[in-house]
């Protein structure tokens, strides 16, 4: 599972040391971009939990849902702040080496490095960003495939011809023998490939805000669909520790905001505030982390499960929380836009979307219903395998 890190809904221009605190764009350009975000954010949250419903009967393993326990998401801020601080210390180290006044001094410092062992040049920003770029790039390849896959296989005719591939890995022989990796793919599949790769070509090459949110809001929908809470305590228990988190990242210090700038990598949305008046080429950004969407977002799809599984033919519990994200992420907007500085957007989504539908629960009588509701991790159909093991004795 990767490694998501909520981060702060902010002007980036005003995160880059914009001392005066003003935006650089008019008021009209700012609740555009502030109503853009919003409306991304809502897309993957909404289509993702519904998809997050059926995802555990796909064909493909990569298709299989990650549950996460309780004991995951009590390891997860903890994981995530390491990870958080250590390339907040990567990148002020590589800042510090760049702005030494004698080049002379900064080369011995490197000598000295390299006779430690350590070769410094490889692991220059530019060159981990350069990294951090492709490999988001293969990613984000495969999780826009994915998403697009099913409004492209109602768009494409009936009548193209469409042959199937199978892409497996296996370990051991025999009663041993475990697939690693077994992955189901047609026609229509390498077609989404196709076009999924010419976005990652475009944010390769231009690393342009548009394909930046393409390959966001892919990666966005893919976490809601197949990040899978077990139940609704392991959710408030990442929620709740995912909200200290955020508080102490944004509001404690400044490593939140230092990495935001450094990290070149689609783990954000953003839309300019000046495209009003630059148009594509606009770059004062607003931006949304992607934790802010698929952390809440994940807790939603729980509670849409939960709305199925009690077969009443509602999905009150889905809706309550869908619009307390909404009501959430908008207080965010506006006290970020009225003090005018970084905002945790946890802070402020998840009281709400934890606080909105266990209130509603607790009105309809169905609270301790709703914390004994339990999801088993889905197992893998084995009837093909069995199948083909029977065939080769």
């Amino acid at each position: 599972m990767a490694e998501l890190e909520p981060a702060a809904l902010h002007n980036e221009t005003e995160a880059a040391g914009n001392g005066t605190g003003k935006l650089g764009s008019s008021l009209e350009g700012a609740a555009l971009a502030y109503g853009s975000l919003l409306a991304m954010a809502l897309l993957p949250i909404f289509f993702g939990a519904m998809r997050s419903v059926n995802c555990a009967r796909g064909k493909n393993s990569s298709d299989m849902p990650e549950t996460i326990t309780s004991r995951d998401a009590a390891r997860f801020p903890i994981i995530a702040s390491c990870t958080l601080f250590g390339l907040y210390i990567f990148f002020k180290k590589m800042q510090l080496l760049s702005s030494f006044p004698s080049r002379k001094y900064a080369q011995d410092l490197l000598e000295s490095h390299r006779s430690c062992g350590l070769q410094t040049s490889i692991f220059s920003q530019e060159y981990i960003n350069l990294l951090l770029s492709m490999y988001f790039f293969i990613l984000g390849v495969l999780a826009l495939a994915h998403t697009i896959s099913p409004a492209m296989n109602r768009i494409l005719p009936a009548n193209l011809p469409n042959k199937q591939y199978q892409l497996l890995f296996t370990q051991g022989s025999g009663e041993s023998k475990e697939d690693i990796l077994n992955y189901e793919f047609d026609t229509r599949d390498l077609i989404c490939l196709a076009m999924s790769t010419v976005v990652g070509v475009w944010y390769i090459l231009k690393k342009h805000w548009i394909a930046n949110n393409l390959f966001g809001l892919a990666f966005a929908l893919n976490g809601v669909e197949l990040l899978h809470l077990n139940n609704v305590s392991t959710g408030c228990i990442l929620l709740g520790g995912l909200f200290v988190y955020d508080i102490f990242w944004v509001f404690g210090t400044n490593v939140m905001v230092t990495v935001a700038k450094s990290f070149e990598a689609p783990i954000k949305l953003v839309f300019p505030q000046d495209l009003l008046e630059k148009g594509l080429e606009a770059n004062n950004f607003a931006m949304l982390g992607l934790g802010d969407i698929v952390i809440p977002g994940i807790f939603i799809a729980l509670l849409l499960r939960f709305d199925i599984s009690l077969k009443k033919n509602s999905h009150t519990y889905f809706y309550t929380s869908f619009v307390a994200y909404v009501f959430g992420l908008a207080l965010t907007i506006f006290v970020m836009h009225t003090f005018k500085h970084a905002q945790p957007a946890l802070l402020y989504l998840v009281p709400v979307c934890i606080g909105f539908p266990m209130f509603v629960a607790l009105l309809k009588g169905e609270l301790t219903e709703m914390f004994r509701y339990e999801e088993q991790p889905k197992e893998v159909p084995t009837d093909s395998k069995d199948e083909a093991e029977k065939k080769e004795d």
